[in-house]
């Protein structure tokens, strides 16, 4: 007796079958001879037609034109600017899918860059990081256009692909009284002066301000300035900040009122930022991260720390709670200060109820860091990593070349356990892969942190812990 390999049923013409979603939140499928088709607003496991707009030797890119079987994790996106008509707003790629989902899907992608891109597989997966998935952006970076032929000033996203700015009348991923201040900006820019020559307003929102950042190419005039200052007394909490050029020229408006700044209540600091400063997007998933991140490192009341990357102090005021000393480390001057005045202040106002560990703060080229500024900067029982999205190579290489020439590092030794933070699966997967392959750690746990909902975009923690005997 033969036995025969159940065929699955030919689709009909032209349909396709849609496997995976990519990193991009595409639908990919195949066709019969097996090359593959980006499918932009499909899903997995349902059955499509599309038309493809871009084509490869090995790879077709298209868009959805018909769901002829729906997945059952499709949803009705929230937003009404969501979508691949004309003019949708490109803010976000996945609200037509189930937000558990999601994760899930960013979870896969993790996991897939860890072992195809680094070759190392988790011990365990953490179990993700999630938290609000409405509401929950606290910086954005609107576009401001003035579209003469519709007699009317633009102000939010850009269009999905395109450099226009989407007709946004409400956003469901900013705070709601963030949203209900679109359709006021229109009007308040379209009666300005200045209407041509201010094309971006960037948001930052703490626990008590929503500070605006006007970007202006031309001075303001005085009766444009009164009309901020009008803006914000109509909305209590909005306080407005002056570009004239880039970041580093930004200037309050008007003194006085409450400090921008986030608080991190478990572990009683406070920390006080600049709109063009960067922190994390979701102070919610924030919060919840710095907790995750110092349990997994599990630092000892008498063990040194370095937080590499370390920023405004995000992670190194937390883990002043909890170490003997903690050296943060930043790529330059400027930031180092502001970090150091951060750690002072909340020093000072002992919110803790204990006193903050001893904490130095260094700048370093962190893209260019050599084994000998690693034995430079001490002995550390315990690192936390954040890199920005281009990964932590040079951190990494460097402590490979140090595991491999042991003889060069004297009484010096490596952390015993890593938690490195990430913004970018793939950078993580090639430092794991140093890490793991080159420098003597095991990679002990990693999962997602769902910090963008409704976005591709995938945040992740990892753990690696130095293998005995290395």
């Amino acid at each position: 007796m033969t036995d025969e390999v159940e065929k699955k049923p030919a689709l009909p013409e032209g349909w396709l079958q849609v496997d995976a979603l990519d990193i991009d939140a595409q639908g990919v499928a195949r066709r019969p001879d097996g090359k593959v088709v980006f499918i932009e607003g499909a899903l997995p496991f349902e059955q499509v037609s599309a038309r493809v707009n871009r084509k490869k030797n090995n790879w077709e890119q298209a868009t959805l034109t018909a769901i002829h079987h729906e997945s059952s994790q499709r949803v009705r996106p929230r937003c009404p600017h969501f979508g691949l008509h004309e003019g949708a707003c490109g803010g976000c790629k996945m609200q037509h899918l189930h937000v558990a989902a999601q994760v899930a899907t960013k979870q896969r992608v993790l996991e897939d860059n860890l072992w195809h891109l680094g070759k190392v597989k988790a011990e365990m997966v953490l179990r993700p990081i999630e938290g609000p998935t409405w509401g929950y952006r606290w910086r954005a970076r609107f576009s401001v256009r003035h579209v003469r032929k519709k007699g009317t000033v633009l102000v939010g996203f850009h269009e999905r692909k395109s450099r226009y700015v989407a007709d946004m009348r409400e956003c469901h991923v900013v705070p709601p009284h963030v949203s209900d201040l679109l359709l006021p900006l229109r009007e308040l820019i379209g009666s300005m002066e200045a209407i041509e020559t201010c094309p971006q307003i960037e948001l930052a929102c703490g626990d008590e301000v929503t500070a605006l950042v006007l970007r202006h190419l031309e001075p303001l005039s005085a009766g444009d300035l009164a009309k901020l200052r009008g803006f914000a007394t109509a909305h209590p909490g909005v306080q407005w900040w002056l570009q004239a050029k880039g970041p580093d020229t930004i200037q309050l408006l008007d003194e006085g009122g409450p400090q921008l700044a986030y608080a991190l209540p478990e572990f009683g600091i406070t920390m006080p930022f600049k709109p063009t400063d960067f922190t994390q997007v979701n102070p919610h998933i924030n919060r919840v991260l710095v907790s995750r991140a110092l349990r997994l490192l599990d630092v000892q009341p008498g063990e040194r720390v370095i937080d590499w990357f370390c920023g405004l102090g995000n992670f190194t005021l937390p883990l002043a709670t909890r170490a003997r000393e903690v050296l943060g480390i930043e790529g330059s001057e400027a930031l180092v200060a502001r970090s150091r005045e951060n750690y002072e202040r909340n020093k000072a106002a002992a919110r803790t109820g204990r006193p903050l560990a001893p904490t130095t703060f260094a700048a370093r080229n962190l893209f260019e860091i050599t084994p000998e500024q690693l034995m430079q900067d001490g002995l550390a029982q315990r690192w936390l990593v954040d890199p920005p999205r281009e990964g932590a190579f040079a951190l990494a290489k460097a402590l490979a070349d140090l595991h491999l020439q042991p003889e060069s590092r004297g009484n010096w030794a490596a952390p015993r356990r890593i938690v490195y933070v990430s913004c970018n699966p793939a950078t993580l997967a090639r430092d794991a892969g140093l890490l793991v392959h080159q420098a003597g750690y095991r990679c002990t746990a990693a999962g997602v942190v769902n910090m963008f909902p409704h976005t591709a975009h995938v945040e992740s923690i990892a753990v690696f812990e130095k293998a005995t005997g290395t």
